[in-house]
């Protein structure tokens, strides 16, 4: 991406973060001074290149004859591109703005929040790139709060579906095992062994349902931390898809509210998934560490990396990301495989809500976007 700029840094034209709420984009963006029409700008810049042509033409010795002479064409062909030259230049600068307005527009996307374009100079281009600035933070105030909606309902329907796995398909699958035992032991002795494969068969289900209520509602997260729930998440992981796992958990981690831990853990979670259906790795690790007041986690795998589209699976991650402020960047590093990294800012680790334009899901720059046909 482009350089940033903060919001007090000089005019120009470039990238910057517009940090702060809509009101206050609002007040910075309007031009301090009257505005001044982009046609007059246009005019001033021809009548002073047209007026430095003709004040060098007066006090140069060159004439120009009546007609014209073949001597005097390429003097005046000369004169002719010098000046088309310097109109070209100026009016490429002025409209300059524009350009790179376009250049953000075409890129733009909400779950990278925090591209803006200082405000260049006064007059309508000012006051375009304001209104453009002002329109994404209303954007991505909408969207953030529409994902928090959104991802708040799924996490109730989750915690729903899992207690109805439990406490209903769960029981009856305990029944139907008590059952076959009680069965299977006064049965002839011809009918045992498939009433024991009957019942390997329910207790396999019965697993397979416990462990999709684990996934859909962490009990783990909730009764004995994020650390806990990390390693377990990390256990289930090797255990279901064969792939060996490190974990490295900072034993020192502070007090995280519980929409921050349920992030870290549900896109700690997507990003095992992944690992298990697209990359191809023998070898994942996953990380988190305290630095610097900010947390970062990390899951890295020694796969088959690359870059494909964009998945659901990451732009889900992404919407997580934006609900505490935090950074989300996929990278493919040179020596092959993906990283996933999470960075949570230290407002949201202390538990402050984030100001607009602080969030930043923006691409890494150890690596591009995407994850090899994630999902």
């Amino acid at each position: 991406m482009d350089p940033r700029s903060g919001p007090g840094s000089d005019t120009g034209t470039g990238t910057g973060s517009h940090a702060g709420s809509g009101g206050a984009a609002a007040t910075r963006s309007r031009p301090r001074h009257p505005a001044r029409a982009l046609f007059w700008r246009l005019f001033a810049i021809n009548g002073l290149v047209f007026t430095a042509g003709t004040f060098v033409l007066a006090l140069s010795p060159a004439t120009v004859s009546s007609p014209v002479l073949l001597t005097e064409i390429p003097v005046l062909i000369v004169g002719l591109a010098l000046i088309i030259t310097a109109n070209a230049l100026l009016i490429r600068k002025s409209l300059a703005p524009l350009d790179a307005l376009t250049t953000l527009m075409r890129r733009v996307d909400l779950l990278r929040a925090g591209d803006r374009l200082t405000d260049s100079g006064n007059g309508d281009l000012a006051q375009l790139i304001g209104t453009f600035n002002e329109m994404l933070d209303r954007l991505e105030a909408e969207r953030s709060a529409s994902s928090a909606h959104a991802l708040a309902a799924q996490e109730g329907e989750r915690q729903r579906i899992a207690r109805e796995l439990h406490d209903e398909i769960g029981q009856s699958l305990t029944v139907a095992l008590l059952s076959l035992k009680r069965v299977a032991d006064r049965a002839p002795e011809e009918l045992r062994e498939e009433l024991r494969s009957v019942q390997e068969t329910v207790r396999a289900s019965l697993d397979e349902v416990r462990r999709v209520a684990r996934r859909l509602r962490p009990g783990v997260l909730e009764d004995l931390g994020l650390h806990s729930a990390l390693s377990a998440l990390g256990s289930d992981f090797a255990q279901a898809s064969g792939i060996a796992i490190t974990r490295e958990i900072d034993p020192g981690l502070p007090p995280l509210s519980g929409e921050v831990e349920l992030v870290l853990y549900r896109i700690a979670q997507e990003g095992l998934t992944n690992v298990a259906r697209h990359s191809r790795a023998r070898h994942v690790e996953l990380s988190l560490r305290q630095e610097q007041g900010r947390l970062t986690l990390r899951i890295a795998d020694d796969g088959r990396g690359g870059v494909d589209k964009e998945g659901a699976g990451i732009r889900g991650m992404r919407e997580r990301a934006l609900l505490i402020g935090a950074r989300l960047t996929v990278g493919s590093p040179p020596g092959g495989g993906t990283d996933v990294r999470l960075v949570v800012p230290p407002h949201a680790v202390q538990g402050v809500p984030p100001v607009l334009g602080d969030h930043d899901s923006s691409r890494g720059s150890g690596g591009s976007d995407g994850s090899p046909g994630s999902g």
